[in-house]
């Protein structure tokens, strides 16, 4: 597999982010970046971004988690970041980042299980990555995210996942269609004008550099250029696939689990709705909408997300 490397001078003095840098290889001869904060014995929290952004997403919450004495673990997907990028767009699939996902979790081996905290592409990703190892995982806080499935046939699953009620149905928002074409029309890809634009406060300009600090030029952008394409939009792609798949695990899932979305995204709007009342671990928890941010809450209210993580965290002991 072809791959390009982002130069390591790239991400030199970037505001907020001075977090040093592991790697992790797995299939395919690609190296996995990731950052790892906080004590090594502490419960560990994985962060899972979506696109176009990396771990750089996290660094507020990040610096929270380590004050509450947890380890924060953030790797960057294949694709983004620090870690390597396959230069054809027909090397990403969703199974593939569920396969790298998972080869990093065996490397890294962390002590005891894993609180899950994912959005945007986090979520399918990060949650298949759960349906395909359960025993790694213990607890899920899940933000502005989604499970397309474009199936007609969900309500139906819903209604026996949710005891009787099919109220979770979502439909998909026309701004995910204009954000597909958007993304593979534009003739330079700039992630940080997708983040300012998809916030609700101002971000310095330095911050909006950093998130374009991975993708020095065209030939690294691949990954971030074929992520909206996999969206499961129609029933038979990949992605619809996979996402009903894990749909049909999370309706086993028993483990404390959380919803924290937006009150500003409504590219993610009502997917809170469908977890809360198809996960078991949902049920009877004091769910959080997050208000005054947008699509990347991380950005617009970091710390906060990191403060209700780590009491998350301390009220459901596992």
């Amino acid at each position: 597999m072809d791959f390009v490397r982002t130069p390591e001078e790239r991400f030199d003095g970037l505001p907020g982010y001075a977090f040093a840098p592991h790697y992790v290889a797995v299939d395919d001869g690609l190296r996995m970046h990731y950052v790892d904060e906080g004590p090594p014995n502490g419960e560990a929290i994985l962060l899972l971004h979506g696109q176009p952004t990396w771990s750089y997403l996290y660094r507020r919450v990040i610096d929270v988690l380590v004050a509450n004495g947890l380890r924060a673990i953030a790797p960057d997907l294949i694709g983004f970041g620090r870690s390597d990028k396959p230069t054809r767009r027909s090397d990403y699939s969703v199974r593939a980042h569920i396969r790298w996902l998972g080869q990093f979790l065996q490397e890294l081996e962390p002590c005891g299980p894993l609180t899950l905290v994912v959005q945007d592409w986090g979520g399918p990703i990060g949650l298949g990555a759960l349906a395909a190892a359960p025993h790694r995982f213990g607890r899920v806080v899940a933000a502005n995210t989604a499970l397309h499935t474009a199936d007609p046939s969900l309500a139906g699953q819903l209604t026996w996942a949710c005891h009787g009620t099919a109220e979770g149905t979502v439909t998909v928002e026309s701004a995910l269609l204009d954000y597909q074409r958007m993304v593979a029309e534009l003739p330079s890809l700039r992630p940080g004008l997708f983040v300012q634009g998809a916030t609700l406060s101002e971000v310095d300009a330095p911050v909006l550099d950093a998130y374009d600090a991975p993708f020095p030029d065209e030939s690294y952008c691949a990954g971030a250029r074929q992520f909206p394409v996999l969206m499961g939009l129609t029933p038979g792609s990949e992605c619809a696939r996979q996402n009903r798949r894990t749909l049909e695990f999370l309706a086993t899932f028993a483990g404390p689990f959380l919803t924290a979305f937006a009150d500003g995204d409504p590219s993610t709007r009502g997917w809170e709705q469908v977890l809360q009342r198809c996960v078991p671990g949902a049920a009877g928890r004091s769910h959080v909408t997050v208000e005054g941010a947008g699509h990347f809450l991380q950005e617009d209210k970091g710390p906060e997300l990191g403060a209700l993580i780590a009491r998350f965290v301390r009220d459901n002991p596992l």
